[in-house]
Order: C-alpha cells, then sequence, then structure tokens
C-alpha cells in the first residue's frame, strides 16, 4: 500500500501511522481525530472506477495532516455499487489503522469513516443502507455536508 503526503512524498502505510503518533505525540495534551474517507470518479475506461482513499489526522483546532492512495476497479456499472465499493474501502483502511495504532500507541483519539453520501442528490436513497452498515460495524459515521475526509480531502486526488 503506498500513501502519498503533499510534504512527505510516497509513503508506505507503516510510514503513515508512524507520522499520525508522532504527531500526536509532540502534543499529548490536544485532542484528536482519525479519519477515514474513500471518494471515486470514471477512469478512463468503461467501467473503470479511480478510487481514493485518505486517512486525515486532526488536531482539533489546529489543524491537520492527510494521507492518500489510488487503486482502480474495473467492472462499476450502478451508483450503488460505486458507493459500496467506497465505503468497503474505507471501513478496510479505518480498520487496518486501528488496529494498527492499537499496537503503537496508547494515546487517545477518535476514529470516524467519512462517506460521501449525503440527503440530497442521488445517493439519498441508500444513505440509510450504508450509514447502519459501517455504524454496525462499529465504527462512528459522518455524511455529507460533514463528511470532508471523502468530499473534500479524497476528493481533491480523485
Amino acid at each position: 500500500m503506498e500513501f502519498h503526503n503533499p510534504t512527505k512524498g510516497s509513503l508506505s502505510f507503516e510510514k503513515v501511522v508512524d507520522e499520525i503518533v508522532g504527531m500526536m505525540e509532540k502534543d499529548q495534551r490536544s485532542e484528536y481525530e482519525v479519519v477515514v474517507g474513500t471518494d471515486s470518479h470514471a477512469a478512463s475506461g468503461d467501467h473503470e472506477i479511480d478510487f481514493v482513499s485518505a486517512i486525515v489526522i486532526h488536531r482539533i483546532g489546529k489543524g491537520g495532516r492527510y494521507f492518500w492512495k489510488r487503486e482502480t476497479e474495473k467492472e462499476i456499472y450502478t451508483l450503488r455499487d460505486k458507493i459500496y465499493k467506497e465505503a468497503f474501502l474505507s471501513f478496510d483502511l479505518a480498520k487496518d489503522v486501528m488496529e494498527r495504532l492499537e499496537e503503537v500507541t496508547l494515546l487517545d483519539y477518535n476514529l470516524e469513516i467519512h462517506v460521501d453520501v449525503g440527503q440530497h442528490g442521488k445517493t439519498k436513497e441508500i444513505i440509510d443502507e450504508v450509514v447502519g452498515m459501517i455504524i454496525g460495524s462499529g465504527f462512528e459515521v459522518r455524511t455529507k455536508p460533514n463528511s470532508y475526509g471523502a468530499s473534500t480531502v479524497a476528493d481533491k486526488h480523485a
């Protein structure tokens, strides 16, 4: 898994976690939010979609940093398929981040999954399904307009 950061360039998943832990250890009095979100757009081929997943470490009230990765998936035919794939990619990445952070630090943080669905537009029909799936898996979830991890950060590189 290769991630990218505007300042650090390419990093492995382990280096991303090291950067997150380093940021939290520098200022242990602050509150932290770790956010995972995925957005997508049509790639060059028919039914081929580029998915961009982002990990954001937000020091509440003091800014943050982000890391992103891209992967391409074929055979995506419907909006429902695309949104579910975004949600699954975010869920899997959030699970990996949480497991790794639990191995390397005891520092406190809040982890959320941000999904690119909202009460308005084409995705309103599946918002309850996607949110229910993530909550049922034990994660907090945010939707548009509060899902900046997916709709702003990941979207920037999608």
